[in-house]
């Protein structure tokens, strides 16, 4: 789910099973050293775009870095670095938005496509829609940067390869593991934003997170585990936060839960008392809250990928979204989370929106264009997939807010329910209605106790219905803020980082079990 990247301004070295080494452009030397023109740079775009005739401009000087380890049954799969470099400028004309984009460091090529950007907003014009306008939202000048003990990027490449060959072996050692998976990523991302309005505000976000799975295969069944959730745990900070996953400490555990799952019972069909575990929880609120609230899936602007909306806003202020302990919010200043940092791509800095009070629907997800249509305050909440591509309105940290159980009270007050945990599979429709989730493993409760293991366990409902069922909440001490690095939105379609905290839930009666 990764977007092609532009190659000629890119530097990337892979590294294969230790034997294969390739060497690209190497451009970070290059574009280090030009750190210091960066907002040079942006403002060069944005008098472009208004010498062109543009009402208004903004630009986005980035470098971004990633680094990726793979390890697979005891041997480095594979090493990849990606540098990008370059400059993106958004241009309004005529009620109309224009884009252009270029990785040629320079003052006149940044000129140059501030010009090419307002000759597209004023083509983009010829077509009849509503003019665009932007809520105002405060001129700043700042810096910000990701508060992190320990840079990933100055941690060797050796101490990452030991840990993951380390954690893949052990899990191969456990007798039924077909393939033991471990992987390691980490982003920088600096960014310096200038606008026709006066903004300047330069940012570092630092990133990084990973995890492991081991598989296991029977005569007739597959079976996965994985920690610290599916795909791996993701979040804002240094290399301290794979340092506390603790990785060789669990790695035996998921590969003897994969091998029992191979004997373990079917998760039977019901209508069932449900218990989720928060990685699960984190992923319903992305699909069935997080693109929901949406604005520009809301107004019909955007459904690549995850379809448009089934909420009005009409009814924003009165639709029953959930049960009275469903307060949700989006907050995009919450220390760690993968959707945390100091201003968004419009340059509106990181806030907390509330989204369901107490069950009701009351806010979304927006921009400064999106927001002025709907009267609404902008959330900060549009941010785009590298310098060459148009900020979009993405989720920040979209979470629930924790209650005042926990989860063994949870399973304590359970007669008769399934507790499910990490995900394995979703379906969602168009509007983010109907759903259908599966999970890598669950227990059966019974009288309040946890009993056999459960394989294939899945469930389903409808958005509201489902929502309305929740009936415990897990406290702050089991809350957790979950980090989705692969959010995809948009063509040509761009990847968010995403960040869902959540606890512990039970909710009565749903529909469990099902096949097909």
């Amino acid at each position: 789910m990764v977007p092609d990247a532009t190659p000629d301004r890119r530097a990337q070295q892979t590294v294969t099973g230790r034997r294969q080494v390739r060497q690209g452009t190497p451009v970070g030397c290059a574009t280090t050293t030009r750190r210091g023109r960066l907002f040079d740079y942006a403002e060069a775009a944005v008098q472009g775009a208004l010498d062109a005739g543009a009402t208004y401009a903004d630009a986005r000087a980035l470098l971004s870095r990633e680094e990726a380890v793979f390890a697979r049954d005891g041997l480095i799969e594979s090493l990849r670095t990606d540098e990008h470099a370059g400059v993106g400028v958004r241009a309004l004309m005529g009620g109309a938005w224009g884009f252009f984009a270029t990785n040629d460091l320079t003052e006149a090529s940044a000129r140059s496509a501030g010009q090419q950007a307002a000759t597209i907003a004023r083509a983009s014009a010829m077509v009849p829609f509503p003019d665009v306008s932007l809520t105002d939202v405060p001129v700043v000048q700042d810096s910000y940067e990701t508060p992190h003990d320990e840079d990933p990027f100055a941690v060797a490449i050796s101490e990452k390869a030991d840990l993951l060959v380390g954690v893949t072996t052990a899990m191969r050692e456990v007798d039924g593991i077909a393939v033991a998976r471990a992987t390691q990523r980490s982003w920088s991302t600096e960014k310096w934003f200038v606008s026709s309005q006066g903004h300047r505000i330069s940012q570092r976000l630092v990133e990084c997170g990973g995890g492991m799975d081991a598989t296991a295969v029977g005569d007739n069944e597959t079976q996965r585990r994985s920690y610290p959730q599916a795909f791996g745990q993701y979040a804002t900070g240094g290399y301290e936060i794979i340092r506390d996953f603790d990785l060789p400490a669990h790695a035996p555990r998921i590969a003897e839960e994969a091998v029992a799952l191979l004997s373990a019972e079917e998760c039977p069909t019901a209508e069932s008392d449900l218990v989720l575990e928060s990685s699960q929880l984190a992923l319903q609120i992305h699909e069935s809250v997080g693109h929901a609230i949406e604005l520009d899936r809301i107004l019909g602007w955007e459904a690549a990928f995850a379809g448009t909306s089934f909420l009005d806003l009409a009814k924003l202020g009165s639709l029953r979204y959930g049960s009275e302990l469903m307060n949700i919010t989006a907050d995009a200043t919450l220390p760690r989370a993968l959707g945390t940092f100091g201003y968004d791509d419009e340059g509106t800095p990181a806030q907390q929106v509330d989204i369901v009070r107490d069950g009701t629907w009351v806010g979304v997800l927006s921009g400064r264009d999106s927001a002025h249509i709907a009267g609404l305050p902008p959330g900060g909440m549009v941010r785009a997939d590298g310098y060459n591509r148009l900020p979009m309105v993405r989720m920040t940290n979209v979470g629930i807010m924790p209650g005042d159980s926990s989860l063994d009270e949870i399973i304590s007050e359970t007669r008769d329910g399934v507790y499910m945990s990490t995900n394995r599979s979703w379906s969602i429709d168009d509007k983010r209605l109907n759903f259908q989730f599966g999970c890598e493993i669950a227990w059966e409760v019974k009288n309040g106790r946890r009993g056999r293991m459960l394989r294939n366990p899945t469930y389903t409902g409808i958005t509201p219905v489902f929502w309305s069922k929740l009936d415990m909440l897990a406290g702050p001490d089991e809350w957790v803020a979950w980090g989705t690095p692969n959010c995809g939105k948009g063509q040509p379609m761009q990847v968010a980082h995403t960040g869902h905290p959540a606890t512990p839930a039970r909710f009565r009666n749903v529909r469990v079990g099902v096949r097909g």
